[in-house]
């Protein structure tokens, strides 16, 4: 039996299996990643609720593995040198692949294409579609001055007309199925919830809808994508 004892977030979400993949979090366009790597490698692994409210993100506990106050994050028993704990779902996704051997791509060139384009999702599609769900659906849609909702909507038509040249002639962003997929479906999805499709001409795109269907049609994203289930 795996000793989680060193991760003090155990505590607050004791692990009925410690044997097996702790994952902390919520399903956020952020949080599914997780879920939905660890389906479709197959790995087994225990889904642990955390809301993000700050007596949940913020917790003594939670930070403890997550100094960034941010989900997901998971705690592997069986990590190279010992049970390790990791946050940042994009770290998250090259991890689990990198363990399995799965949606990496067979050659080092292949592995460097499907990181390209995870950092993509990292730094540019899942930050400006965040913000401008912000401007759009929550707090920010208050603000009188028009130019936050521009800005994040123009960067946001512009980076979804990189997928679509992108994905002309490809059902997936780096050729076979991979972890790229796996952060960058989940965002482009988000839009429908943000009530922003019309706003950046979705429906005008061909191969991104078309995309975002095949990944939502894949049986491990169907399981994952509400895990761990909302309260």
């Amino acid at each position: 039996m795996s000793d989680l004892s060193d991760f003090p977030i155990t505590s607050r979400w004791p692990a009925k299996d410690p044997s097996v993949i702790q994952l902390y979090s919520f399903p956020t366009p952020n949080g599914v990643k997780a879920s939905i790597a660890l389906e479709e490698m197959g790995l087994a692994y225990e889904p642990h609720l955390v809301t993000l409210s700050d007596s949940d993100v913020k917790s003594d506990e939670f930070l403890s593995l997550n100094p960034n106050n941010k989900i997901p994050a998971i705690i592997d028993p069986n990590g190279p040198d010992g049970p390790i704990g990791i946050f940042e779902s994009g770290a998250i996704l090259l991890y689990l692949a990198e363990k399995t051997g799965k949606f990496i791509g067979e050659t080092a060139s292949d592995k460097s294409k499907i990181t390209q384009w995870l950092m993509f999702q990292m730094g540019g599609l899942g930050p400006m579609l965040g913000q401008m769900g912000f401007f759009y659906k929550f707090a920010g849609s208050q603000i009188e001055d028009e130019r936050p909702r521009e800005r994040y909507r123009d960067e946001a038509i512009r980076l979804l007309a990189v997928l679509e040249k992108e994905l002309e002639g490809k059902d997936w962003i780096a050729g076979d199925y991979s972890i790229a997929d796996m952060a960058i479906a989940p965002w482009v999805n988000a839009l429908e919830f943000y009530g922003t499709k019309d706003v950046v001409g979705y429906h005008d795109l061909k191969n991104v809808p078309a995309y975002v269907e095949r990944f939502l049609a894949r049986p491990a994203v169907a399981k994952a994508k509400n895990i761990p289930p909302r309260p």
